[in-house]
């Protein structure tokens, strides 16, 4: 009869979509999502279900649901109605047609238990421990820097504001509230330079602008032959990049040189350096109202060309994965930016698998 289902249909789209490089299927076959079973059981610490209930959904499967949201910036609404309406979506979590897909509520309540025993950091060591496995050992130096990650901005009053920035808690406000106002995230300026066409025959200046943005920061450490994220870590947007320098160093990457922007020129950050050893690759400040020497800039010019790598991991997270944090407080936020750059070291894998012999 026209238009019945054949019982071949579903296998004949999924061969489609294997024919048209489905990127989540080539994804599935370089990540071995299993070797992250140990850390998620351990974490989750489920009852036996002696006093019966539903059966909770697969540890692993949820750990891909998450992984989608985090490829694809979406929200645990979001999510949920992508696992009921695509296929790829299906076919990378194991999910059957017959199958109910875990609701929005079900993907919040895996995430808060990932982030009340701090999971996310086991996982990502367990993924390090596989990428020296395989042979992508930290090599070449490492690249560090910061950028800010948007949340929604808060509704509040100057003495709200106030009493927040102190590190308390405004007075009135009722449990329910306190639940929905991020107290963590933070207001800074991103600071840029707008570069205006000359008219008229014009010199081409450059002003310096400052555009508000409230959220937190992500802090990043790759390594420059294979740059793949090495260490992390999140703070509110107002913190400063050169404070988080010691903590990102990775005391594992097979070369010296350390290569960073001029925030990161500090005393002691350059003590820090000196006495662990390493080379210190970081772009010189130009002196007030006056200009670089020529071979500060010349050095400057030629640690850019380098340091620059990590900012296509930024613009990969931001545009392509869509990142921003939809959570309230600094804990939730440092999960969903720990699953992005999991997410990115997954992804950055299956590149590398194709192109790059490993060490």
């Amino acid at each position: 009869m026209s238009g019945q289902r054949g019982f071949f249909d579903v296998d004949e789209r999924y061969a489609a979509l294997s024919a048209a490089g489905d990127p989540l299927e080539r994804l599935a076959s370089v990540v071995d999502f299993e070797v992250f079973r140990p850390v998620l059981n351990a974490a989750l610490a489920r009852s036996d279900r002696s006093k019966g209930g539903r059966p909770p959904y697969d540890a692993v499967r949820m750990f891909k649901v998450l992984v989608l949201q985090a490829l694809y910036g979406l929200s645990d609404e979001q999510a949920e109605f992508q696992l009921r309406d695509r296929l790829s979506f299906m076919r990378f979590v194991g999910l059957e047609l017959h199958e109910a897909a875990p609701d929005a509520t079900t993907i919040w309540l895996f995430r808060e238990q990932l982030k009340r025993v701090e999971a996310i950091d086991k996982l990502f060591r367990r993924f390090d421990t596989v990428l020296a496995a395989k042979g992508y050992l930290a090599m070449g130096g490492q690249i560090i820097d910061a950028t800010i990650v948007a949340a929604p901005k808060q509704k509040l009053t100057a003495d709200e504001k106030a009493v927040i920035k102190a590190g308390g808690t405004p007075a009135g406000w009722s449990k329910a509230k306190r639940r929905q106002k991020d107290r963590d995230a933070r207001w800074t300026l991103k600071r840029g330079r707008a570069r205006p066409k000359p008219e008229d025959g014009a010199a081409r200046t450059g002003v310096e602008i400052a555009v508000p943005v409230f959220g937190y920061k992500s802090h990043l450490n790759i390594d420059r032959r294979y740059r793949l994220i090495r260490a992390w870590s999140v703070t509110d947007a107002a913190a400063h990049d050169s404070r988080r320098l010691p903590d990102l160093l990775d005391r594992e990457n097979t070369a010296s040189p350390v290569w960073a922007d001029t925030a990161y020129r500090t005393k002691r950050n350059l003590e820090v350096l000196q006495r662990r050893g390493l080379r210190e690759r970081i772009q010189f400040r130009r002196p007030p109202r006056r200009r670089l020497s020529g071979p500060r800039a010349r050095a400057n010019a030629a640690r850019a060309k380098v340091r620059s790598a990590i900012e296509h991991v930024f613009a990969r997270q931001k545009h392509r994965m869509a990142l921003f944090v939809r959570t309230i407080g600094l804990a939730r936020a440092r999960v969903k930016i720990g699953l992005a750059n999991l997410a990115y070291n997954f992804t950055r894998l299956a590149w590398l698998d194709t192109r790059i012999a490993p060490a």
